[in-house]
């Protein structure tokens, strides 16, 4: 074979061993070469075509590969050019394409000699390394780290990473077809959008904010007022906070991607939605306000212009303010609507303006007065004397205020609150991670010198006072700065217009001035809707949503910007905005304090996700940041500074109560962490006591929606007091994603019923050894259950002997560990699966779903799946999720095969992201209130339930008027046996109930000696009772219906002993008793029999009887004997509470 057919595709000689595959999607017999003879490739692209990656090699790897091959020229060796069915040729105009295998001949005789085999796989491996060396992925299941991998999961499922099922399971197969691996999912939502970078979208806003009117109006005011020197200081200040705060700020921006809300994505992000739903609305509110009193700024500067020349369009007043700024922010929202460029635009024609306004008032100041009549209104130009006069502070008292430092500061600290407007547009910005931080902080260093710069200018070039006469200049006199303060109209102190004075051409100042209030408004009218609209797409408000809308390619919010022009169209036609700039400036510094303090408690909770890459922040300067933050505010307005707390601490407390279906990952959520693992390590410390005692109860409930009434009893004990665990046990083992739909389930039952307890889930080979693994491994440290609590085995004479003895086994293995055994009966059973249709919607919700091909499934998965819910291989889920809650429950424990727990493991998974949310969101929106049953419980289909069903469903939860208590506390257990009954009493449902407690006497002839020391026993208890009775005859034999009622119960378990000797004994038998085994316990039994006589003559109309369980003795009693005891005590009562202590005392009369 020559060179070059070695590496065609095309037509060539073919040896007889050389077979064709014509791709079924090219004509038939069709060949075309290709002219790469010197090129080995595997081009691979997606299924539109598109390339995804590039598979060729440079031509050193081409030679070297050539060489090889021509010393190999006569020997057959195994090519193969593969091509992937969805990836056509990276020519486009190749219409064919072609697929050619060569294979070894089966004659030895055609291999040159026996060192072939050995050169041929040193080939093969030559080419593998060459051909395949980026094609990797396509060896092995295993993905390679890339970015889509990583993506939010709520934006665009990878599809490139491989389950755990997939990898670790070798049955399952297929990778599901994905996007194009160097395709950027979210970039592609926003291509053909306008983007900013760090100058044009940070460093241009940030400067345009911060320079405001203040810079042209009232900064000569602060110089005359607090001097240079403090000037300097005051300025500082400033710069101090709105410094450290960008060092927060930037901190954050660089901790993972920023998208569009700016503060408020950043806020809420970092402290969790209360925060940052509270003050992403006020912000907003602030930027649109803000908006009209910059805007009314601008018409004030007009008036000024106008009034200079004697126009006016109505009355030169609060007339013409109106109307020329009903039409300045009509002309800003056109602008903002066209689109971000055209805003872009604006704002450097503002930057520009505003540039040379301030070159303006700087080369004005070397000039030097232009006239006399400019020198004796207090411009001197560069004067040592002025210099030394103005260094120090004058403080003066100006309408009723007397200034000083802080009040002068908190006149001027607005000027810096511009810091955040590049920030607010983070959702248009190329790169928001690196451009926030730079844009912002070089903004503040520019903003900062010159507003120092101007300071120092203004303090060495023009007075304090001057009255303007230019009579008072003759001779070289300064007698025109000896005026009376109050009494002169010039100068630093007196004049605004102190800029333009100095200034070389005094109307740039004016256009200085406009564009400064223009660019002011139009960030602020940029910035509110951008910050609404991340708020209302995230629905944290009701009622919110609709304006969270975009149009365009840079998804515009159009209506946000409406509702922006609405407001401040407002608050310019009312006017009084100066009544409203100290709230203004609270607003924004609430935010500023907001973002150090999200640094601050990021870098406390130190959560693993907190990486920022910019390193020079510091947590307590960001706690220090914070402080000064919140000093400010009192210090601009003490009152505003309070309407602000309380607006934030509404708001917290209205998404507090909401309860947004959100998780982002908040440092708060990290902080819940952290608090809960040093208090449990804390915990451990702590020694026990038994006044600190507390039921941890282990309840074997199963799901909690099977069996909820045994659920509300026992979180009737624990609630706001203790531990509860819920434990379930399945038998075989089970995938982990239907164990996280169990779990799913638990947890959103709970939520929807106010349980706050745990779910736990485990695997068992049977119920006694899954039951077994919950008592020994629930809970950590101090939490651990104290307390098994379980429901009443109903079904003890006909389920099989196996199950009875591991229901039997389960109370000695809890005794065994000391744990405390409490045994639930209702009169109608536990289980209320059968009337319930939450499980059966569920299941019908699952099955209805059209089922489609998941990534990394296979069609074989799907085909599968299918067929198991279409020939009903497993049931209806409502029958499975039945039987497994039965299977680890008391009360039932007729397990279903392993076998089936995976067929419904192949169901689709509830819990899949790209699969509706069956329950949870729904649950978490629910409106219905936590104390309706009819809206908490339904039937099959979502019927309602009659009122009986209800009244029983919630016997445990709803308020109980009169009820009555029966505690029979027959043996000292510790006192538990009173003890619960006490904690039901003290709950606010059963908080009217009666105690009435029930005890045995040791003598009839000391009953009533015996009966004061109970009652001094349960007085030094802090125990109210309503009655307490001795019982003295619990001796007597029991009547003869009483014993022909037990006989009944075991005829069906009892065997003669000969029937049963001990050499043919049988581990089955321990499900028996024998004869010799009633004698045994003969005395024990007619006690519980009269016991029965008693609680039938006392307690049948009670509401729930509690007493002390019969200790269950190893080797002495058998579990048909045991049962049988508890059925003669419970059988016809009303609910009955079996409570057994581990014989350590839960109370105390010591104080």
């Amino acid at each position: 074979m020559s060179d070059t057919s070695s590496f065609e595709m095309s037509s060539v000689d073919r040896p007889v061993n050389r077979f064709q595959v014509n791709p079924v999607n090219h004509k038939a017999n069709e060949m075309i070469q290709l002219n790469v003879p010197q090129e080995v490739y595997r081009r691979l692209v997606n299924s539109d075509g598109e390339a995804l990656e590039d598979d060729t090699f440079n031509e050193n790897a081409t030679d070297i590969l050539n060489k090889q091959n021509l010393q190999r020229t006569h020997r057959h060796s195994i090519k193969s050019s593969f091509r992937d069915k969805d990836k056509p040729s990276r020519f486009k105009d190749s219409q064919s394409q072609t697929t050619r295998f060569q294979v070894a001949p089966p004659n030895e005789e055609d291999s040159d000699d026996s060192s072939g085999t050995k050169e041929d796989r040193e080939l093969l491996d030559n080419e593998y390394d060459t051909k395949y060396g980026k094609s990797f992925r396509h060896f092995t299941r295993e993905a390679l780290p890339r970015l889509d991998n990583y993506r939010n999961i709520m934006s665009i499922q990878a599809a490139y990473r491989p389950t755990l099922d997939e990898l670790h399971n070798a049955t399952l197969t297929g990778k599901s077809a994905s996007l194009s691996r160097n395709q950027d999912p979210e970039a592609a939502n926003m291509n053909g959008a306008f983007k900013f970078g760090w100058i044009k979208g940070v460093l241009i806003r940030c400067l345009l904010n911060i320079w405001g009117v203040m810079l042209f109006l009232r900064l000569s005011w602060v110089v005359g007022q607090a001097g240079i020197i403090e000037g300097f200081i005051l300025i500082l200040t400033t710069t101090v906070v709105t410094c450290v705060t960008s060092l927060s700020m930037s901190a954050i921006s660089t901790n993972g991607v920023i998208k569009g809300g700016g503060t408020y994505y950043m806020i809420s992000r970092s402290l969790g939605p209360e925060f940052g739903g509270s003050i992403g609305l006020i912000f907003s509110l602030a930027n649109a306000v803000a908006c009209a009193m910059y805007v009314v700024g601008f018409c004030e500067s007009m008036l000024d212009l106008l009034n200079s020349f004697g126009l006016s369009i109505i009355d030169g007043g609060t007339q013409d303010v109106r109307i020329i700024g009903c039409i300045t922010i009509s002309l800003l929202l056109i602008i903002v609507v066209v689109g971000m460029e055209w805003e872009a635009k604006a704002q450097i024609g503002l930057l520009i303006i505003l540039l040379v306004a301030i070159g303006d008032f700087i080369i004005g100041s070397l000039i030097g007065p232009k006239s006399e009549l400019e020198k004796a209104e207090g411009f001197i130009g560069y004067n040592f004397t002025i210099f030394k006069e103005n260094l120090f502070a004058d403080y003066r008292k100006e309408e009723g205020v007397q200034h000083d430092f802080f009040s002068v500061i908190a006149i001027f600290f607005p000027a810096a609150t511009g810091i955040l407007a590049g920030a607010n547009i983070s959702g248009d910005l190329k790169d928001p991670q690196k451009s926030i931080p730079k844009g912002t902080l070089i903004a503040i260093l520019i903003s900062t010198a010159t507003y120092l710069l101007m300071v120092l200018i203004c303090g060495a070039t023009v007075a304090r006072d001057a009255n303007g006469n230019v009579a008072d200049l003759i001779n070289g006199s300064y007698a025109f700065l000896n005026c009376t303060p109050g009494e002169c109209n010039y100068g630093l102190q007196n004049s605004f217009q102190v800029i333009e004075l100095v200034s070389a051409f005094g109307p740039l100042i004016y256009a200085g001035c406009f564009a400064a209030a223009i660019s002011s408004a139009l960030a602020s009218l940029v910035s509110a809707p951008k910050v609404f609209q991340a708020l209302c797409k995230d629905e944290l408000y009701p009622k919110i949503v609709w304006f969270a809308k975009g149009y365009g390619k840079n998804n515009e919010p159009v209506r946000g910007y409406v509702l922006t022009f609405i407001i401040a169209v407002a608050f310019i036609l009312i006017g009084e905005l100066n009544l409203i700039a100290p709230l203004i400036s609270n607003f924004f510094l609430a935010a500023y304090t907001l973002i150090n303090f999200s640094t601050f408690h990021a870098s406390l909770a130190k959560p693993v996700g907190w990486r920022p890459t910019f390193k020079y922040y510091n947590m307590w300067l960001s706690l220090v940041g914070s402080v000064l933050c919140v000093a400010v505010m009192f210090l601009i307005s003490w009152a505003t500074a309070l309407i602000t707390f309380v607006a934030v601490l509404a708001l917290y407390l209205i998404v507090a109560y909401r309860k947004p279906d959100v998780n982002w990952g908040s440092t708060t959520q990290a902080q819940t962490y952290k608090n809960a693992l040093m208090s449990v390590q804390q915990l451990n410390n702590v020694e026990e006591h038994v006044k600190n005692y507390r039921p941890q109860i282990l309840v074997l409930s199963g799901l909690p929606n099977t069996r909820p009434v045994l659920v509300d009893f026992a979180y009737m004990l624990t609630k706001n007091l203790s531990l509860l665990v819920c434990g379930h046990v399945l038998r075989g083992t089970s995938s982990q994603r239907y164990r996280n739909y169990l779990q799913d389930r638990a947890t959103t039952w709970f939520r929807k019923h106010g349980v706050k307890g745990f779910y736990a889930l485990v695997d068992g080979e049977d119920f006694e050894s899954g039951t077994r693994a919950l008592m020994q491994a629930s809970g950590i440290g101090k939490l651990k259950p104290n307390i098994l609590l379980m429901g009443y085995k109903n079904d003890w004479q006909t389920c099989e002997k196996k199950d009875l003895d591991q229901y039997f086994n389960i109370m000695h293995k809890a005794l065994d560990m000391y744990l405390s055994v409490a045994i639930l009966r209702l009169p109608n059973g536990l289980d209320c699966s059968q009337i319930l249709g939450d499980e059966s919607s569920a299941a019908k919700n699952v099955i209805d779903i059209p089922r489609t091909l998941q990534p990394n499934e296979s069609s074989a998965d799907l085909m599968s799946a299918d067929r198991s819910v279409q020939n009903g291989l497993s049931g209806s889920m409502d029958s499975l999720s039945r039987n497994v809650s039965q299977a680890s429950s008391t009360s039932d424990l007729s397990f279903m095969a392993g076998s089936q727990v995976k067929e419904v493991s192949g169901l689709p998974d509830p819990v899949d992201p790209k699969s509706p949310q069956l329950l949870t969101n729904s649950l978490r929106k629910s409106k219905q209130k936590h104390n309706d049953p009819a809206s908490l419980y339904k039937g099959p289909g979502g019927v309602e339930l009659p009122k009986e069903i209800l009244m029983e469903l919630t016997q445990f939860t709803r308020k109980r008027s009169h009820a009555v208590i029966d505690v029979w506390w027959l043996y000292d257990d510790g006192g538990l046996t009173l003890l619960l009954p006490y904690i039901i009493s003290t709950r606010r449902t059963w908080q009217s109930c009666k105690l009435r407690v029930y005890a045995l006497a040791n003598k009839k002839a000391e009953l009533e000696f015996e009966q004061r020391s109970m009652a001094s026993l349960l007085s030094k208890f802090r125990i109210d009772y309503s009655d307490l009775t001795l019982i003295p005859d619990i001796t007597k034999k029991p009547q003869e219906t009483t014993t022909v009622f037990f006989n009944e119960l075991i005829k069906d378990f009892v065997i003669s002993d000969k029937d049963n000797g001990p050499s043919n004994a049988t581990p089955e038998d321990e499900a028996f008793i024998s004869e010799d085994d009633l004698m045994a316990v003969q005395d024990k039994t007619n006690r519980y029999l009269r016991l029965r006589e008693y609680l039938h003559e006392q307690s049948m109309k009670s509401d729930l009887v509690v007493m002390t369980l019969p200790m269950p003795r190893k080797n002495i009693v058998s579990a048909p004997l045991y049962m049988a005891w508890l059925e003669s005590l419970s059988r016809d009562m009303p609910p009955f509470l079996f409570v057994r202590g581990n014989q350590t005392s839960v109370l105390t009369f010591y104080s």
